[in-house]
């Protein structure tokens, strides 16, 4: 029961917050934000005291459960290691091994000390539900991208519109490189050892090893009735039970309930200790008889049920708290090169997230607000400090005064909730003009795409020399009313740097 109950509840959750990053819509996040806002460093990090306090009580009930039922990257590793392949499927999948402690305190005082001083590219690339989302956005989406996109075209074909095609592009090459390798590893970890990755270098898991160690209810051994045969050790995907001392690790125990479906001689239980203790017989009981083929084996008594159906309501009240890049052309006559990022002195961060600072101590890296950006502004930083933490660069959209998609979405709150209103008066940055590369002067052209485009008027043609009204006229700025859009730096004409581009702002401002 323990176990088809795990299976349930996570198949639940890993669909729903899979669903939640590929989604191309925007429907589903009503729905299944909740999915993100559960995990615990968003809660943490938005100080959902609440989420935090149910999540560690669960702990200390229950065990660790959290990273069998709502850790999508735990969920996913033990997906991946049912993929092995079993020559003898009598064998077991894995063994005893002792706690690697050398390794997992360092880790998690490396991440604790990241999270304190604000290193955004440490913690996002150790916590699991970061992790994911970085897998998601940048290995799975763009499959998922591409089967719409042959959806669409086949149904286009019928004259229906139910699906629409959308760009298929890599928005950061070392974000890439970074879920590619952390996929290959999970996979290999997972195959050979199954919970390897949260046992041993997932910091989250070594932090609530301490609280799982005193917890409530756990796996327990009668002795009396153990035949050493191994099948628990066999089928422990954390490599936590020792059949040989009749011990249970619960550091490293996820409460997947594997081993108490393989022990076919009711020798293992989960309850509380001091029942299992109170309960053990005294002396040692005749064998029991052989069970009848394909009668459930050790079944539960009505105790065992209560348990189960304890558990059972606790976990679901739980659950419920590249397409071919195509050619661009002008007017079909010549291709245009595309843009290239300016360097900037100062990254820009969306509206909403109060100051850089504010930002990167506060964004996990999971990358939703990537995935969800209709405009195609947000794209994951490449920067040492900030690796993977999310910025705004404008070659293939600029951010829309009415789009507050990223704000909606993030659940730490990196970006806090804003409406349309206030989006239109923050000041992310401000525009800056670069007179070597405007088509006016370069090519000898009329041009005033960047004040024609402006939504807040911030941008003005003026005479490049103020006594010649009849001569070329160039873009003035007036930064204190621009919001830092970057409409202009967009639909610039001037290739492969526009000829002016937003500088981001360290604090932001209210215009």
């Amino acid at each position: 029961m323990l176990r088809r109950i795990r299976i349930i509840l996570a198949a639940i959750v890993i669909i729903g917050i899979t669903l939640l990053f590929l989604d191309i819509t925007g429907v589903l996040h009503p729905y299944l934000g909740w999915l993100a806002k559960i995990q615990f460093l968003p809660a943490f990090l938005s100080r959902r005291i609440a989420i935090v306090v149910v999540l560690l009580a669960m702990t200390l009930v229950f065990g660790r459960i959290y990273c069998s039922i709502i850790c999508p990257l735990g969920i996913l590793q033990d997906g991946l290691a049912r993929l092995r392949p079993r020559k003898n499927k009598k064998v077991g999948r894995y063994s005893f091994s002792p706690e690697v402690k050398w390794l997992r305190y360092p880790v998690l005082a490396l991440y604790i000390i990241a999270l304190v001083a604000g290193v955004g590219s440490v913690f996002s690339l150790l916590a699991p539900y970061s992790t994911f989302g970085v897998i998601v956005t940048n290995l799975f989406s763009p499959v998922y991208e591409w089967i719409n996109n042959g959806l669409a075209t086949v149904a286009a074909k019928h004259d229906s519109y139910a699906f629409y095609h959308v760009d298929v592009w890599m928005r950061s090459l070392p974000s890439f490189i970074i879920a590619a390798v952390s996929f290959i590893v999970l996979a290999v970890l997972a195959w050979i050892g199954g919970r390897t990755y949260c046992n041993t270098i997932c910091p989250l898991g070594t932090f609530l090893s301490f609280l799982s160690r005193y917890s409530f209810l756990r796996i327990n051994f009668d002795e009396t009735k153990c035949r050493n045969c191994s099948a628990c050790t066999k089928g422990c995907k954390a490599s936590c039970i020792d059949y040989k001392n009749h011990t249970v690790d619960y550091s490293r125990c996820v409460v997947c309930g594997n081993c108490l479906d393989a022990c076919k001689f009711g020798a293992l239980k989960y309850d509380a200790p001091a029942l299992h203790r109170a309960a053990r017989p005294v002396t040692v009981p005749e064998a029991p008889s052989p069970v009848p083929e394909g009668s459930p084996e050790g079944s539960t008594p009505a105790s065992s049920s209560r348990r189960s159906f304890l558990l059972s309501s606790a976990l679901l009240a739980t659950a419920a708290l590249a397409q071919e890049k195509k050619q661009k052309v002008d007017g079909g006559l010549a291709d245009i090169e595309d843009k290239v990022a300016p360097e900037r002195q100062t990254p820009i961060t969306p509206p909403g997230s109060l100051s850089a600072r504010h930002f990167f101590q506060h964004c996990t890296g999971c990358q939703l607000c990537v995935s969800k950006c209709p405009n195609q502004v947000l794209r994951p930083s490449a920067g040492l400090m900030t690796l993977m933490q999310p910025v705004m660069s404008f070659e293939r959209g600029y951010c829309r005064p009415e789009c507050n998609r990223c704000a909606e979405v993030c659940p730490t709150e990196a970006i806090r909730p804003i409406t349309i209103e206030e989006k239109s008066s923050i000041q992310i940055g401000h525009a800056v003009w670069i007179k070597k590369n405007c088509v006016v002067l370069t090519d000898e052209v009329e041009c005033d795409n960047c004040a024609r485009h402006c939504p807040t008027g911030a941008i003005q043609m003026v005479p490049l020399d103020p006594d010649d009204e009849t001569g070329a006229y160039v873009p003035a700025v007036n930064e204190a009313k621009c919001i830092g859009c970057g409409a202009c730096e967009n639909l610039c004409p001037a290739r492969p740097f526009s000829a002016i581009y937003v500088e981001g702002h360290e604090v932001h401002k209210e215009v």
